[in-house]
């Protein structure tokens, strides 16, 4: 390999080849010329030419070459290590990044908070936790622990590495702290699923007078969605169109996210139609906001307007048509779309797709065709524990209990570790009146220490968000609400409703106590928020898990005494009750 003896000449900004290199811009068979003029011309000795072409090349995405350019220089400085770990770590060459700044320590050259920043970026983006700790005590030896930009990449790297703690360390040691660093710490917790902090923080933040970005705003939705926090999402929303924010397409998907994860499907359609440009993360939030919001047709009507318009669709998009066509019951027009995939538009079945057609076809009681599609068309490795998940469930939904058992079979040999399972099965064998089965999976579940998920759900009072679990009085007001929640109950039993058959003696699938039925969390939440809103005032609560059929059926006749709309995101989908009727249709 022959190497470059540079020396630092005069900055040729000016020169013939310099212009050249600025013209040839980050495309590779220009640069490659222009590399055969720098040796022609005796060029190659200039290290400032030499970083611009390598810098380049780099940004080109041929890292490869980039490397051999490296490898043929003898000396370089620390301009040169800079400019590299920068622009690799940049354009997404990340493992590169650590690797030049390893050949930089090596070389003894020491580094600047340019460096730092540079290369706990790539850190982050690799979560690489051990390396980033490492550049953390080189850091804290070179005396950059102050910069506030080699800070504001700490708070980033510990908060995309799931280290919270260290990450609000760094950040609350920080004098000048950047709305970089402030975002960091807000997605963080967003990212690792404490919404609620990332929501406190944010208020904190403006508290201080700090003005939010459009990416802090990007996150502080993506929170709200997560939270169902409508009333927050909405001053969000405000404040974009205040302070003149352009909504592009990072904001306005998030905004269409946030709308429809609120149960406000009306709403995300009109951001979605005011937005100038519409990428296929737009198109396909909202096909999937309508499908979770029980709007089948209207997501197949708004998928082929995106085909109609020039956008294929990806991956994604055929699990959010897919997914809105088995909550709809809409099997024709998911085998029709199922089998576009691959003859339009090239794409494999994924196990995401491939969970989707069980279900869909389970739902609609064509089980016997759901259990052929998995034996004949699923590969043994697609065939993964979320396909035989969904079958189980559609056995439970149509009661068919000896196909359930023998699904079951095969899902508990796959994944026995996971106690939904056996809560499931435990289910189908209650509902066929097996008690003794229903026994030996409890037994089995206490054997091997198997213990169910907890079900809580959330509602949104004033901007704040409180939780409740099934049975638990720790709230300040627990006495009203459970009150009230008698008092309701005895109201909706007068209208007609009565405890779904079967449920009250035996486990049920998320939540048990000795009062298992009149106090889930869900029923506990719209109670909460019946007391504490006005009339007309749409209830709308986020539950962890999968409703129950005993709180569906109850929450139709709350929203009949109770005169309000009842907006309730479980696991799966959106339950949207009025006057006495489901948007599912039953159909859940």
């Amino acid at each position: 390999m022959k190497h470059y003896n540079v020396a630092p000449p005069p900055s040729p900004p000016h020169s013939s080849a310099y212009q050249s290199l600025l013209r040839a811009g980050p495309r590779v068979k220009p640069l490659q010329q222009v590399h055969a003029h720098i040796i022609v011309t005796g060029s190659h000795r200039s290290l400032t030419l030499l970083t611009k072409l390598i810098t380049l090349v780099c940004t080109a995405g041929s890292i490869a070459y980039a490397r051999h350019l490296f490898r043929a220089i003898s000396n370089p400085d620390s301009f040169l290590f800079n400019s590299l770990i920068k622009v690799s770590s940049k354009f997404g060459f990340s493992l590169d990044s650590l690797l030049f700044y390893r050949h930089m320590l090596l070389a003894g050259i020491p580094q600047s908070s340019y460096t730092f920043t540079s290369v706990i970026k790539a850190c982050a983006s690799l979560s690489a936790c051990k390396f980033g700790r490492a550049i953390h005590s080189h850091v804290l030896v070179s005396g950059y622990d102050s910069d506030p930009f080699v800070q504001a990449a700490l708070v980033t790297f510990y908060a995309k590495s799931s280290e919270l703690i260290i990450a609000r360390n760094v950040f609350d040691r920080m004098r000048n702290r950047t709305i970089v660093a402030w975002n960091s710490m807000i997605s963080g917790y967003e990212q690792n699923g404490f919404s609620n902090e990332a929501v406190e923080f944010f208020y904190h933040m403006q508290s201080l007078g700090i003005e939010p970005d459009s990416a802090t705003l990007v996150i502080i939705l993506s929170a709200c969605s997560q939270l169902g926090a409508l009333s927050l999402g909405c001053s969000v929303h405000d404040y974009i169109i205040k302070k003149g924010f352009e909504i592009n397409v990072a904001l306005g998907t998030s905004l269409i996210n946030m709308y429809c994860r609120c149960g406000n499907v009306i709403k995300a359609r009109e951001v979605f139609d005011q937005m100038l440009e519409l990428n296929v993360i737009a198109w396909t939030a909202m096909i999937c906001g309508y499908g979770s919001n029980g709007y089948g047709l209207e997501a197949v009507d708004l998928f082929n307007q995106m085909i109609n318009k020039g956008t294929p669709p990806n991956n994604i998009t055929f699990v959010a048509i897919l997914s809105a066509c088995a909550h709809s019951g809409l099997v024709s027009e998911g085998r029709r779309i199922f089998s576009s995939m691959h003859t339009d538009f090239s794409l494999g079945a994924r196990v995401e797709h491939h969970v989707c057609m069980v279900d869909m076809l389970g739902r609609a009681g064509l089980l016997n065709d759901a259990y052929q599609y998995i034996k004949e068309l699923i590969s043994d490795e697609e065939r993964s524990p979320s396909v035989l998940t969904a079958m189980l469930g559609a056995c439970k939904m149509h009661k068919n209990f000896d196909l359930g058992a023998e699904v079951a079979e095969h899902l508990l040999a796959v994944e026995p570790e996971n106690p939904g399972h056996y809560v499931l099965l435990s289910n189908i064998y209650a509902l066929a009146g097996r008690m003794d089965r229903v026994e030996m999976i409890r037994n089995l579940m206490i054997k091997r220490k198997l213990k169910k998920q907890v079900g809580y759900s959330t509602i949104e009072i004033d901007q704040k968000t409180h939780l409740f679990s099934m049975g638990d009085k720790s709230h300040k007001e627990s006495r009203q609400i459970y009150g009230y929640l008698d008092d309701l109950m005895c109201r909706i039993r007068e209208a007609g409703y009565v405890p779904v058959p079967g449920l009250v003696m035996h486990q049920l699938e998320e939540e048990e106590t000795e009062y298992a039925l009149r106090y889930h969390s869900e029923k506990l939440a719209i109670a909460f928020g019946l007391l504490k809103t006005g009339p007309r005032v749409s209830i709308r609560v986020v539950k962890n898990l999968r409703m129950c059929e005993d709180c569906h059926s109850a929450i139709k006749f709350i929203s009949v005494v109770a005169d309000r709309e009842i907006i309730v995101r479980d696991k799966l989908r959106f339950h949207h009750f009025k006057s006495g009727v489901c948007s599912c249709g039953d159909y859940w």
